[in-house]
């Protein structure tokens, strides 16, 4: 009788560069990302070790493990340690990404030399620049500590072994996309490359308690450039923005496993470096020693942050039958759709206006709640009669003219009133505005036309 002969097929298997997500068969689009011509054949499934080894370090009761090793360091920088929780965490791995030139490795190197006046080794690994070039920025910020060191390596292999050497730590590599491997095809940024350079900069941190400071480069859309699996390797991703031609600059974290992601840091870049701002509310509020018509102060909330910020608005008679409806800082349609409110719920005649409506400074306000303060914006400018000194205002506006209640109404009030307004003009709520600062008088609307009394008495 014939024998038959088994024989074992291997199935071929497609993998999403982006997250990891696999199928028997290619597709042009990643059934989990959804992201496309990111499937590439991997080969067969290899099966996962099951054999149990030798424990080398039995697992400990969560309460007898040392917290105070991975404690945090402050870095020097009072924003980034807002937004961080706190500060460094040893052996934690951070991504910062921003878009070119908003001040990514200006903020690093800053970073880099006010942890190394405190003593300890900083290894700055840049692959963008040359180490003279670093040396002429950090001589211009004032950034040049003795423990602070340079190295200009492409080469994971080569930054590897600077890390050996030194054993710093802080490492700060600027950027991941620019260093590549040697034992994998690619170039460097690409998707292989930035994985295994990130999976290697990890393992060596968590190895020997290193914190990293991973430079991230953005695509055109704003997202973070390169793998998906990226951003789920580290601990914190950080993200920097602002405007070319604004000072500002504000830090957000994205995700970050030892603190919040609701603060918010912000930053003036200037021709000295960068530098923190505490209070960062002067840069959106303009300085005129008489009241103007058009203007109003808003309180917008970055995070938990309360920020004032100014709206300002000018109508000129239209010389077209469309006229014109131009914004800065502000959503186009949704100023478009106040102005509306305004003509329809609260009798202010537009329709025959060039209107234009900017906010002071290059500050981007998108919250609802800056919804009152366009509105009185644009009323003042109608009546040409400028708003009561010292005063906010702050509430969405809803399509049929009411003003609905915001978060954090208190927290806004005791902000405007720290910087000097006495003022404010905010939604009715079942629960009303809370305590209010001595001196400060709160006048509570619940419709457009309530508030707009303000420019006829």
């Amino acid at each position: 009788m014939a024998s038959k002969t088994s024989r074992t097929s291997k199935t071929p298997a497609y993998k999403c560069a982006e997250c990891g997500w696999t199928t028997v068969k290619w597709v042009g689009r990643c059934g989990e990302c959804q992201a496309w011509g990111t499937v590439e054949e991997t080969g067969a499934t290899v099966a996962r070790t099951t054999a149990a080894t030798t424990v080398l370090e039995p697992a400990r009761r969560i309460a007898e493990v040392d917290g105070t090793t991975a404690a945090f360091l402050p870095t020097g920088v009072d924003e980034l340690d807002r937004v961080l929780g706190g500060g460094l965490v040893p052996g934690a791995v951070i991504l910062l990404a921003g878009e070119p030139g908003v001040g990514k490795s200006t903020l690093l190197l800053d970073v880099a030399a006010k942890f190394a006046r405190t003593g300890q080794d900083v290894l700055y690994v840049t692959g963008e620049e040359s180490a003279a070039q670093v040396k002429l920025r950090a001589e211009r910020i004032d950034a040049v500590a003795h423990t602070l060191y340079l190295s200009a390596e492409t080469d994971l292999g080569q930054a590897l072994g600077q890390v050996e050497k030194l054993e710093p730590k802080l490492l700060i590599v600027d950027s991941v996309q620019t260093l590549s491997s040697a034992d994998v095809e690619g170039s460097a940024g690409g998707v292989s490359q930035v994985r295994e350079v990130a999976a290697s900069i990890i393992a060596a941190a968590k190895r020997r308690n290193m914190t990293t400071l991973l430079v991230g480069h953005v695509t055109k859309d704003g997202s973070i450039a390169g793998p998906r699996l990226l951003e789920h390797l580290v601990d914190v991703v950080c993200q920097f923005e602002g405007e070319r031609h604004s000072r500002l600059r504000l830090l957000r974290a994205v995700k970050n496993r030892y603190g919040a992601t609701d603060d918010v840091g912000c930053f003036d870049l200037n021709e000295a470096g960068i530098e923190g701002l505490a209070d960062p509310s002067g840069l959106f509020v303009s300085r005129t020693r008489e009241p103007v018509s058009g203007t109003c102060i808003t309180v917008t909330m970055e995070g938990r942050r309360p920020l004032l910020a100014e709206v300002q608005s000018l109508l000129a008679e239209s010389a077209s039958s469309q006229p014109r409806r131009a914004t800065s800082g502000l959503d186009s349609s949704r100023v478009a759709m106040l102005l509306a409110v305004l003509q329809q719920r609260a009798g202010c005649i537009l329709h025959k206006d060039d209107s234009y409506v900017a906010t002071v400074g290059g500050v981007k306000l998108s919250e609802p709640a800056t919804d009152l303060a366009v509105a009185l914006a644009v009323a003042s400018a109608k009546a040409r009669k400028a708003l009561p000194q010292r005063l906010i205002a702050f509430g969405e506006v809803g399509l049929a003219g009411e003003v609905r209640p915001v978060p954090g109404i208190n927290q806004r009030i005791h902000e405007a009133q720290r910087l000097g307004f006495t003022h404010a003009v905010v939604p009715a709520s079942p629960n009303g505005p809370g305590p209010i600062p001595e001196g400060f008088s709160v006048r509570e609307v619940a419709h457009l036309a309530e508030a707009l009394e303000l420019l006829i008495t």
